[in-house]
Protein backbone atom coordinates (compact mmCIF):
# COMPACT_ATOMS: atom_id res chain seq x y z
CA UNK A 1 0.00 0.00 0.00
CA UNK A 2 1.20 3.66 -0.83
CA UNK A 3 3.50 4.70 1.92
CA UNK A 4 5.05 1.26 3.54
CA UNK A 5 3.85 -0.94 0.71
CA UNK A 6 3.90 0.36 -2.99
CA UNK A 7 1.74 0.40 -5.82
CA UNK A 8 2.60 -2.18 -7.77
CA UNK A 9 2.60 -4.97 -4.58
CA UNK A 10 -0.98 -3.65 -4.09
CA UNK A 11 -1.67 -4.24 -7.67
CA UNK A 12 -0.16 -7.85 -7.49
CA UNK A 13 -2.53 -8.93 -4.90
CA UNK A 14 -5.80 -7.14 -7.32
CA UNK A 15 -4.29 -9.08 -10.36
CA UNK A 16 -4.02 -12.42 -7.81
CA UNK A 17 -0.43 -12.93 -8.03
CA UNK A 18 -0.12 -12.10 -4.45
CA UNK A 19 -2.42 -13.02 -1.13
CA UNK A 20 -1.52 -11.69 2.48
CA UNK A 21 -1.89 -14.87 4.63
CA UNK A 22 -0.70 -14.58 7.92
CA UNK A 23 -1.50 -17.01 10.77
CA UNK A 24 0.70 -14.71 13.69
CA UNK A 25 1.66 -11.63 13.91
CA UNK A 26 2.77 -9.04 11.59
CA UNK A 27 6.04 -9.08 9.84
CA UNK A 28 8.81 -7.01 12.05
CA UNK A 29 10.63 -5.48 8.97
CA UNK A 30 10.53 -2.09 9.30
CA UNK A 31 10.25 -1.41 5.46
CA UNK A 32 6.75 -2.81 5.53
CA UNK A 33 7.55 -5.69 3.22
CA UNK A 34 4.70 -8.09 2.65
CA UNK A 35 4.71 -11.38 3.49
CA UNK A 36 3.36 -13.21 -0.09
CA UNK A 37 1.48 -16.25 -0.09
CA UNK A 38 -0.88 -18.18 -2.73
CA UNK A 39 -1.73 -16.60 -5.67
CA UNK A 40 -5.40 -15.41 -5.02
CA UNK A 41 -7.75 -16.95 -7.80
CA UNK A 42 -5.59 -20.32 -7.34
CA UNK A 43 -6.99 -20.24 -3.67
CA UNK A 44 -10.32 -20.95 -5.13
CA UNK A 45 -9.23 -23.50 -7.79
CA UNK A 46 -9.73 -20.51 -10.52
CA UNK A 47 -6.97 -20.81 -12.88
CA UNK A 48 -4.95 -17.64 -13.37
CA UNK A 49 -3.25 -16.40 -17.14
CA UNK A 50 -0.49 -14.46 -16.61
CA UNK A 51 -1.51 -10.44 -17.25
CA UNK A 52 -4.81 -11.44 -17.60
CA UNK A 53 -6.88 -8.02 -17.49
CA UNK A 54 -9.36 -7.77 -14.98
CA UNK A 55 -12.87 -5.72 -14.13
CA UNK A 56 -12.27 -4.19 -10.44
CA UNK A 57 -15.23 -2.78 -8.62
CA UNK A 58 -13.74 0.11 -6.05
CA UNK A 59 -16.29 0.99 -3.63
CA UNK A 60 -15.94 3.68 -0.54
CA UNK A 61 -18.08 6.38 0.43
CA UNK A 62 -17.37 10.18 -0.07
CA UNK A 63 -15.12 11.36 2.12
CA UNK A 64 -12.19 10.09 4.02
CA UNK A 65 -13.25 6.69 2.66
CA UNK A 66 -12.97 7.99 -1.08
CA UNK A 67 -10.01 9.42 -0.47
CA UNK A 68 -8.17 6.24 0.76
CA UNK A 69 -9.63 4.60 -2.39
CA UNK A 70 -8.21 7.22 -4.77
CA UNK A 71 -4.65 7.02 -2.94
CA UNK A 72 -4.41 3.25 -4.09
CA UNK A 73 -6.01 3.20 -7.44
CA UNK A 74 -2.34 3.20 -8.61
CA UNK A 75 -2.81 -0.53 -8.24
CA UNK A 76 -5.68 -0.66 -10.55
CA UNK A 77 -3.47 0.46 -14.04
CA UNK A 78 -3.67 -1.77 -16.69
CA UNK A 79 -7.25 -3.23 -15.50
CA UNK A 80 -10.89 -1.82 -16.09
CA UNK A 81 -12.01 -0.22 -13.05
CA UNK A 82 -15.82 0.80 -12.04
CA UNK A 83 -16.31 3.23 -8.82
CA UNK A 84 -18.67 3.41 -6.75
CA UNK A 85 -19.45 6.14 -4.16
CA UNK A 86 -22.04 7.67 -2.50
CA UNK A 87 -21.91 11.72 -3.93
CA UNK A 88 -22.32 12.96 -7.07
CA UNK A 89 -18.90 14.97 -6.95
CA UNK A 90 -16.98 12.11 -6.55
CA UNK A 91 -17.92 11.07 -10.20
CA UNK A 92 -15.83 13.76 -11.49
CA UNK A 93 -13.06 12.90 -9.39
CA UNK A 94 -11.72 9.81 -11.21
CA UNK A 95 -11.29 7.93 -14.67
CA UNK A 96 -12.97 5.18 -15.19
CA UNK A 97 -14.99 3.27 -17.26
CA UNK A 98 -18.08 3.92 -14.71
CA UNK A 99 -18.77 5.48 -11.90
CA UNK A 100 -22.15 4.76 -9.97
CA UNK A 101 -23.43 7.24 -7.11
CA UNK A 102 -25.81 5.34 -4.76
CA UNK A 103 -26.30 7.76 -2.37
CA UNK A 104 -25.24 7.71 1.44
CA UNK A 105 -26.91 6.16 4.03
CA UNK A 106 -25.94 4.68 7.39
CA UNK A 107 -26.77 2.47 9.98
CA UNK A 108 -29.39 4.40 11.81
CA UNK A 109 -31.62 4.57 8.62
CA UNK A 110 -32.11 0.78 7.97
CA UNK A 111 -34.52 2.03 4.98
CA UNK A 112 -31.77 3.94 3.62
CA UNK A 113 -29.42 0.70 4.06
CA UNK A 114 -31.64 -1.50 2.08
CA UNK A 115 -31.86 0.99 -0.68
CA UNK A 116 -28.03 1.28 -0.95
CA UNK A 117 -27.72 -2.75 -0.60
CA UNK A 118 -30.11 -3.31 -3.28
CA UNK A 119 -28.31 -0.52 -5.94
CA UNK A 120 -24.87 -2.11 -4.62
CA UNK A 121 -26.59 -5.78 -5.59
CA UNK A 122 -27.92 -4.34 -8.88
CA UNK A 123 -24.54 -3.22 -10.01
CA UNK A 124 -22.98 -5.92 -8.43
CA UNK A 125 -24.96 -7.98 -11.02
CA UNK A 126 -24.41 -5.77 -14.06
CA UNK A 127 -20.82 -5.16 -13.82
CA UNK A 128 -19.55 -8.80 -12.88
CA UNK A 129 -16.21 -7.57 -11.77
CA UNK A 130 -13.33 -10.16 -11.04
CA UNK A 131 -12.35 -7.97 -7.87
CA UNK A 132 -14.01 -5.80 -5.45
CA UNK A 133 -12.06 -3.42 -3.48
CA UNK A 134 -13.57 -1.47 -1.01
CA UNK A 135 -12.06 1.02 2.06
CA UNK A 136 -15.45 1.76 3.56
CA UNK A 137 -18.13 2.15 4.40
CA UNK A 138 -21.79 0.41 4.17
CA UNK A 139 -21.74 0.66 0.06
CA UNK A 140 -18.06 -1.44 0.17
CA UNK A 141 -19.46 -4.16 2.78
CA UNK A 142 -22.38 -5.03 0.79
CA UNK A 143 -20.23 -4.57 -2.40
CA UNK A 144 -17.75 -7.09 -0.70
CA UNK A 145 -20.75 -9.48 0.71
CA UNK A 146 -22.50 -9.53 -2.98
CA UNK A 147 -18.68 -9.42 -4.89
CA UNK A 148 -17.55 -12.94 -2.76
CA UNK A 149 -21.24 -14.49 -4.00
CA UNK A 150 -21.22 -14.12 -7.20
CA UNK A 151 -17.35 -15.94 -6.93
CA UNK A 152 -15.53 -12.06 -7.36
CA UNK A 153 -11.95 -12.05 -4.91
CA UNK A 154 -12.25 -9.50 -2.42
CA UNK A 155 -10.15 -6.88 -0.71
CA UNK A 156 -11.20 -4.68 1.97
CA UNK A 157 -9.07 -2.12 3.72
CA UNK A 158 -10.22 -0.62 6.88
CA UNK A 159 -10.42 3.47 7.09
CA UNK A 160 -7.24 4.86 8.63
CA UNK A 161 -9.15 6.41 10.61
CA UNK A 162 -10.63 3.76 12.91
CA UNK A 163 -7.67 3.33 15.18
CA UNK A 164 -8.65 2.51 18.00
CA UNK A 165 -10.56 -0.64 17.21
CA UNK A 166 -12.22 -1.94 13.56
CA UNK A 167 -15.19 -0.46 11.90
CA UNK A 168 -18.37 -2.02 11.99
CA UNK A 169 -18.28 -2.92 8.81
CA UNK A 170 -14.68 -3.84 9.00
CA UNK A 171 -15.81 -6.04 12.05
CA UNK A 172 -18.26 -7.58 9.87
CA UNK A 173 -16.47 -8.19 6.70
CA UNK A 174 -13.98 -10.69 7.69
CA UNK A 175 -15.61 -13.28 6.35
CA UNK A 176 -16.55 -12.49 3.07
CA UNK A 177 -13.14 -10.82 2.08
CA UNK A 178 -10.32 -12.80 0.51
CA UNK A 179 -7.93 -9.90 1.95
CA UNK A 180 -8.75 -8.04 4.97
CA UNK A 181 -6.13 -5.86 5.99
CA UNK A 182 -6.09 -3.25 8.48
CA UNK A 183 -3.76 0.31 8.48
CA UNK A 184 -2.90 -0.05 12.32
CA UNK A 185 -0.48 -2.75 13.14
CA UNK A 186 -2.24 -2.89 16.96
CA UNK A 187 -5.01 -4.10 14.87
CA UNK A 188 -3.73 -7.38 13.41
CA UNK A 189 -4.16 -10.20 14.21
CA UNK A 190 -4.27 -14.06 14.20
CA UNK A 191 -7.08 -15.13 11.04
CA UNK A 192 -6.91 -11.52 10.03
CA UNK A 193 -6.97 -8.35 9.67
CA UNK A 194 -3.75 -8.33 8.30
CA UNK A 195 -1.32 -4.63 8.49
CA UNK A 196 0.91 -3.90 5.06
CA UNK A 197 1.25 -0.59 5.70
CA UNK A 198 -1.14 2.99 5.81
CA UNK A 199 -2.26 4.68 2.89
CA UNK A 200 -1.94 8.13 4.16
Amino acid sequence: MCGDKDASDLRADVEGEALLERSGTPSAGTSGEVEAAEPLLERSGTPQRAHQVKKVLAVASYGGHWIQLRRIAPAFAGHRVVYVTTLEPGAGEVEAERVHVVGHASRWNRFGLLRTAARILWIVLRERPDVVISTGAAPGFFAIVFGRLLRARTIWVDSIANGEELSLSGRKVGRYADLWMTQWEHLAAPGGPVYAGSIM
